[in-house]
Order: structure tokens, then sequence, then C-alpha cells
């Protein structure tokens, strides 16, 4: 089952950072229908890549002997660096979604999801293990 969550982890985070892009451009080109479709189309796909990064978090071992996880760099990034970051990110995205549904002008609603989005959208891009990085992570797992 780890596998299979793996797998489906390592493809979903596409479908996320491309939402987040598009959320992002559409907050930026105004507060329109298009623009609360994709807000919403990216908080649900940050949501479901939170549960399954939620499972394999929770069935690695990382939390058997945390100071063996701390003292290696790769285990740490995924138990503690990179959960952080991506939980930062869908908090911000839903945060997103509020504000500008709570803002007294399109202006101000604009702005507020202007930065949200951008920054979980950022937030993505970094906290994302590219190849290349110190576990080689591959961009397409099969």
């Amino acid at each position: 089952m780890h596998d299979l969550v793996l797998v489906l982890h390592s493809w979903v985070r596409w479908a996320a950072i491309v939402t987040g892009i598009l959320t992002t451009f559409a907050a930026f080109a105004g507060t329109d229908g298009r623009a609360n479709r994709w807000a919403r189309i990216f908080t649900i796909v940050l949501d479901v890549q939170f549960l399954l990064g939620l499972v394999l978090l929770l069935t690695l071992n990382v939390f058997a002997d945390f100071g063996a996880t701390m003292r290696d760099p790769i285990a740490r990034f995924y138990a503690v660096e990179h959960a952080t970051i991506m939980l930062v990110a869908v908090a911000l995205a839903h945060m997103g979604k509020v504000l500008a549904g709570k803002a007294r002008t399109p202006a101000s609603a604009r702005t507020r999801a202007l930065i949200c989005y951008g920054l979980a959208t950022v937030l993505l891009l970094i906290g994302t293990p590219w190849p290349g990085m110190r576990d080689s992570r591959p961009l397409f797992r099969l």
C-alpha cells in the first residue's frame, strides 16, 4: 500500500503545482467566477495531496527513533521540513479562499487571493523534492 500511495503522491504533486500556478494567475487577472473555480480546485487538490502525504508520513518509521531521524538529512527533510512547508502551503491556500471571500471590495479580494495563492504556490515549489536533491527523487514515479 505504501508504494501505491507514494506513486499517487508523486503524480498528484503535478496537479497541485499546475493548479497553484493557474490559481495565482487567475487571482492576478481578477476575482470573477473563474478565479473562484480555480481556487476551489486548488484547495481540493492540496487536500488530497496532504492526505496522501499524511498516510506516507504515518507509515514510515521516522517517529520510532526521532533522534536518528533528525541526524539523517534526508529523513529530516521528509519528516520535518517537507511536512511543515506543505502544511503551511495548504493553510495559506485555504486562508486565501476564506479571506478573498470575506473581502469588502473586489480589489481587496484580488490582493488577498494573490498573496495567499502566490505564497502557497512558492512554498509548493520550494518544498517539493526535485531531481538533483540529496536523494534524487524522480520527476514521475511508476
